[in-house]
């Protein structure tokens, strides 16, 4: 497998061990580090290292109407509170997947990322506890420095655990899971705001039910030390160390990084710039066009998230048994984009729209983020998902702010507008891979079974190239 051992592929058990000395059934399961069990189990806390930074990454949009109101935000000063999550990770968030690489390794560098993302989240509530912006936007920068490396870091994990037979659906429950935070924060937020409110007025309960939502940070905190422990034995048990490549990532290595990555980041960017502006401004939306209340546009807003967070793991299994990964972006792309034309050209359900929007972006990550691991070493793993991560902020950023101008500006109609022709982008890069990849006779677009002959191919070219080099060598020698 391409980039070194990983979970599946480590060996540690020595020679002289017999089939009986070995564990089996329920031991092995359970205990050993390669046994299923064992690693879902792992997996579970990987998913919930991502529940809180997304759960409290949402809290604006599912108190779109108390920011406004209690804190005198104009859309462009709430829209902003998204973009500075999104700019610092514009450049940290790749230098946060070096590190992890290079420095700090995935385990210390989770935990001190989960803890940044916990700090930023706190300083957020405070400043608007006291009903000051500044605080509550360098809170949000911060939160933003430790979330999207926590994300870089969960991708890393996912990669070491579980690369070979089950990463699209690993992929596939790990983004069921973070969303699925998400949906919750649509559901609870604005009941809890309403208890509080018996408590506290104005800006000091927006504070205090934002203080409440930091929970769910001190969540993933306590998951991600324990994710480090299971994850120390493993390196302990399979001798991680002692198998692993002798190459180390490098700064220098981005050059050399294939056009495929640079143009997976563009789908990236353009298809996310169609749906988490969208759902930041989803609710007034909904509202408006469809005249809901406050209630029914934010369940409907959250059906994108419920949508994710059921369909991703049947997408992923459904992935890992056919393959063709760049077929299902290009679907999930065409998916998405019928479901904006729904909410824009017609006056159908929005359900219809929020759910048909929901499934697109569940297949979509599902594909398109495992076709990273395809093509990069593992040792590179850490910056290649930074640089992803890190483009993608850029274009969030860059998209957060041009949204808020439109709706200021324009209507809701334009904005809509303005998001079809960021999926029309995504279509043409998704071609572009779809070209490449064939054109460089890539396994992005094969299925299982052709991806491990086209493995065994090379590996059989590999080692024919060994043994003429110690033909040669022996050869000379003789000479």
């Amino acid at each position: 497998m391409e980039g070194g051992p990983n979970i599946q592929e480590t060996y540690y058990y020595s020679t002289s061990d017999t089939l009986e000395t070995r564990p089996r059934g329920f031991v092995y399961h359970f205990c050993d580090p390669r046994g299923k069990c064992h690693r879902f189990i792992a997996l579970v806390f990987m998913c919930f290292l991502g529940f809180g930074s997304y759960f409290c990454y949402d809290n604006p949009g599912a108190l779109v109407h108390n920011f406004k109101n209690d804190l005198h935000l104009s859309e462009s000063d709430f829209m902003l509170l998204y973009s500075l999550y999104s700019w610092p990770n514009v450049i940290l968030c790749f230098i946060g997947g070096f590190l992890i690489d290079r420095v700090f390794g995935i385990r210390l560098g989770t935990n001190i990322y989960m803890f940044i993302t916990l700090i930023g989240h706190l300083i957020f509530a405070y400043g608007a506890y006291y009903n000051t912006f500044l605080v509550m936007a360098i809170g949000r920068f911060i939160f933003g420095i430790g979330g999207e490396s926590v994300a870089v870091a969960q991708n890393n994990y996912a990669v070491l655990w579980f690369k070979g037979k089950e990463l699209n659906m690993v992929f596939g429950i790990q983004l069921s899971f973070v969303r699925l935070g998400s949906a919750i924060n649509f559901w609870v937020m604005e009941p809890i705001y309403n208890w509080v409110e018996q408590y506290y007025q104005g800006y000091q309960c927006l504070g205090v039910v934002l203080f409440i939502a930091g929970l769910t940070c001190l969540i993933s905190m306590i998951c991600s030390l324990l994710m480090g422990i299971l994850d120390a034995r493993a390196e302990r048990l399979l001798r991680r160390n002692v198998n692993a490549p002798t190459e180390v990532a490098r700064l220098s290595d981005i050059k050399d990084f294939p056009l495929i990555l640079w143009l997976i980041s563009i789908i990236c960017v353009a298809y996310y710039a169609a749906i988490f502006p969208f759902i930041a401004e989803g609710k007034d939306f909904l509202e408006e066009r469809f005249d809901l209340s406050p209630g029914q546009a934010s369940m409907a807003n959250s059906m994108i998230y419920i949508m994710s967070a059921i369909a991703s793991p049947f997408f992923g299994i459904l992935i890992d048994k056919v393959g063709r990964n760049l077929t299902w972006v290009v679907i999930s792309i065409v998916i998405t984009a019928v479901a904006h034309g729904l909410l824009t050209f017609t006056y159908l359900n929005p359900f219809i729209g929020t759910v048909t929007m929901g499934i697109g972006y569940s297949l979509l990550a599902s594909a398109l983020w495992p076709l990273v691991a395809l093509i990069i070493p593992e040792y590179q793993m850490g910056t290649a998902y930074g640089i992803c991560q890190a483009i993608q902020n850029l274009g969030s950023a860059v998209m957060s702010i041009l949204t808020g101008i439109v709706v200021d500006r324009y209507s809701y109609f334009w904005l809509e507008i303005f998001f079809l022709g960021w999926l029309a982008v995504a279509l043409v890069a998704s071609v572009c891979v779809c070209i490449l990849n064939a054109s460089q006779k890539r396994t992005l677009n094969m299925s299982p079974k052709q991806r491990e002959e086209h493995q065994q191919i090379g590996d059989q070219d590999e080692e024919r190239l060994l043994d003429d080099a110690g033909q040669d060598s022996a050869a000379s020698g003789e000479f």
